[in-house]
């Protein structure tokens, strides 16, 4: 019993030593130091268990880096170190020199009992409470000779990278100065490079400026956003920015470099291929901060980390080939990036233990940053000086060229002289001919016009002897047989008068003969004929009063003078005159809606009716259906615009797209050798441009045609 008892002992204080953390021992001489071999860490992958169930269960295992590095995830990372306080001062602090972790929670561990000591982190509004710096400090209470196991939970939306610093409180605070120091002096520098190229851009408005003030500001951003200042001084009050804040930084910091890569290096002259790469690589930029912003923190890391180390090798690579290629500029664009990558990669071998964590190494990206600033800002100044002096030997160059072509300018103006004098009198020659040519044009085209005109009144004339000669022939015929009872009315007059002069003895004899002559000539007869034959005569003049009124109201054609009138009496009259042309099966319908009294030229808009009205019968004539009836339809009727619109629409033949596209020009007839002009259609479209008017037309082969006229009711030059 006892040699087991022994054995069990021997065996917990074995695996009990060797489980044991180590203990740092704090003295004044430390100053600042970093416990990053005095920790060890355990992550919890399901980010629930409790500090009681850390302390009881946690398997701590030992950290071998001077500044512990944990991947984007999910888990809490638990870190333990133990202090023993060896001065004799109660006030020792804990400092976290990485903004950018979500929240930390400090414990100790008090009898077996954890007990929190402070918290802090990016996604609280109020992160820090003891010192005015972005970064976290916590006292951690610990007494002189005491010895204290502390343990931090850390979880992030970020890498959780954790320098982690021990020092009295003077230290904590130099500490926390400088990195102010050099943070307010690389700031300085960014903001005097951004308005220093600001006001050269608002100078020459030269686009590689606004390109390097873009990329300069975004840079800028970018780093104070990784160092905590923005969350810090520009959105502290909305903490839940910073899960989005580094990521979105860091790839629009990457946009401006290429946006102003592309720019100062003349890509596209130079490497049109690589230029291509650079949209490339802008376009993964904003995928890489759409990733973030959608809630992929991991995925939108890994996207800009590849894409930065690859960004940095093609900048490097085709600054290096455009600069050999001649183009100065770019020299200083290599050497920017170069001085750049240079501290990035220090900084990387700090993070791997390669190098020692000092105020060089930590600070060293602000150092690259600034220097690639400067030197961009240099190659933009010496662009300058070098567009000067292209521009000093252009202006030299141009002023010989100047001086070469007035020497020439001087020899041939005499012989341009010569030649102009000679121009001048063929161009009087040419401009008399061009005169009698014009002169004569203006003649022909008054012909034609008048030559339409009277094609016009040459069709009206026949159509108006047929129309008046039908109801005159009627008239003459129903005279004579009107004249033959008249004559035999007179007949029994006189036989009635002769009555007055017969004795009463031969008076009823008389009246017998008078009587049989009434029934021999059948006077109920020759009353209602001499009705019926009245009847006509007066239906004869009236239709040919109509004609005549009609006539009145067309024969307006070569009326000069605006005047209010109706087109309703227009469209009646060439109606009236063009019945005479108009087959027996075609039907004429009328829908007359609109107000119709218009100022126009009543003569000019007869024309035009009778030229679409005549070429409407016509293709109702030709339509190779004889059982169909042919019909015209007129309407008219007021649109908003205070216009009036008139539709004259066809069941005719219609039109191919061709004679569509050719219906308004002069000359153009699809009617045989000497029945057109060609002029008919080409004046209706000039007449309703002289009253400010349009004139539309559809049409489909075998289906008719429609003309839509839209005319304003008020004429605009009047």
């Amino acid at each position: 019993m006892n040699r087991k008892f022994i054995f069990f002992a021997c065996f917990i204080l074995f695996f009990g030593t060797a489980k044991t953390s180590p203990v740092f021992n704090f003295t004044s001489f430390n100053n600042s130091v970093h416990l990053g071999n005095y920790v060890e860490f355990f992550e919890d992958s399901t980010a629930k268990m409790s500090p009681s169930e850390i302390l009881r269960k946690g398997i701590f295992l030992p950290n071998k880096k001077i500044t512990p590095l944990f991947p984007i995830s999910s888990n809490a990372v638990w870190i333990k170190f133990s202090v023993l306080n060896k001065t004799n001062d109660p006030g020792i602090f804990l400092l976290i020199q990485n903004a950018n972790i979500s929240k930390i929670e400090l414990y100790k561990d008090s009898a077996g009992t954890m007990v929190p000591l402070g918290f802090a982190g990016n996604s609280l509004v109020a992160s820090n409470q003891l010192f005015n710096n972005p970064n976290y400090v916590f006292d951690l209470h610990l007494k002189p000779a005491d010895t204290q196991a502390y343990y931090l939970r850390v979880t992030s939306f970020h890498p959780k990278l954790l320098p982690i610093v021990l020092g009295e409180l003077g230290d904590i605070e130099n500490t926390l100065h400088t990195q102010t120091s050099i943070v307010n002096l690389y700031l300085g520098i960014i903001l005097a490079i951004f308005l220093y190229n600001l006001f050269l851009f608002i100078s020459t408005f030269d686009r590689t400026y606004f390109y390097y003030i873009l990329f300069i500001g975004l840079l800028g951003l970018a780093q104070l956003t990784i160092s905590g200042y923005s969350f810090f001084y520009l959105w502290s009050n909305f903490p839940e920015l910073n899960r989005i804040a580094v990521p979105v930084t860091t790839c629009l910091a990457g946009i401006g470099t290429g946006m102003f890569t592309i720019s100062f290096l003349r890509t596209k002259t130079y490497t049109p291929i690589i230029h291509i790469l650079f949209i490339v690589i802008i376009c993964i930029y904003i995928t890489s901060a759409l990733f973030s912003i959608a809630g992929y923190n991991k995925i939108s890391y890994d996207v800009f980390n590849y894409t930065n180390l690859a960004a940095a090798i093609v900048s490097i690579t085709v600054s290096y080939y455009i600069a050999k290629k001649g183009y100065r500029p770019a020299y200083f664009y290599f050497i920017s990036f170069i001085a750049f990558s240079i501290c990035l990669i220090i900084r990387e071998m700090r993070n791997i233990n390669i190098l020692p964590d000092n105020n060089f190494t930590s600070y060293i990206l602000y150092i690259g940053s600034a220097i690639q600033a400067i030197l961009l800002s240099f190659a933009l100044a010496d662009k300058i000086n070098s567009l000067r002096i292209e521009k000093e030997a252009s202006q030299t160059y141009a002023l010989k060229i100047s001086q070469e072509n007035e020497k020439l300018i001087r020899e041939q103006n005499i012989v341009l002289e010569q030649k102009v004098a000679e121009r001048t009198d063929e161009l009087q020659q040419t401009n008399t001919q061009l005169n009698k040519t014009l002169g004569d044009l203006k003649d022909a085209q008054m012909q034609l016009v008048e030559a339409e005109k009277m094609a016009s009144l040459g069709q009206l004339t026949a159509g108006i002897a047929h129309e008046i000669n039908n109801p005159i022939n009627f008239v003459k015929s129903n005279i004579r047989p009107l004249q033959l009872d008249i004559d035999d009315l007179f007949e029994i007059i006189d036989q009635y008068n002769t009555l007055h002069d017969t004795g009463k003895d031969k008076l009823e004899a008389e009246l017998e003969n008078v009587y049989a002559k009434q029934q021999s000539l059948g006077m109920d007869y020759v009353r209602t004929e001499i009705q019926q034959l009245i009847k006509g005569i007066e239906d004869g003049a009236e239709r040919t009063a109509e004609i005549v009124r009609g006539l009145r109201t067309f024969s307006r054609l070569d009326e000069s003078e605006l005047k209010v009138a109706s087109v309703h009496d227009g469209i009646d009259s060439t109606i009236v005159l063009l019945r005479n042309s108009m087959p027996p099966h075609i039907r004429i319908e009328r829908n007359f809606k609109a107000d119709a009294n218009i100022e126009c030229f009543p003569g000019k808009l007869n024309q035009v009716f009778m030229n679409i009205l005549n070429n409407a019968i016509q293709a109702v004539a030709e339509k190779k259906v004889s059982d169909a009836e042919g019909i015209i339809f007129i309407s008219t009727s007021d649109n908003p615009d205070k216009t009036l619109k008139v539709i004259i629409r066809d069941t005719g033949i219609g039109m191919s797209e061709e004679v569509k596209h050719r219906i308004f020009e002069p000359f153009f007839t699809t009617k045989p050798v000497g029945e057109g002009t060609g002029l008919g259609m080409a004046i209706v479209f000039k007449i309703i441009q002289e009253h400010h008017g349009k004139i539309d037309m559809l049409s489909e082969p075998g289906k008719g045609t429609e003309f839509i006229i839209t005319l304003p009711y008020i004429h605009p030059g009047n």
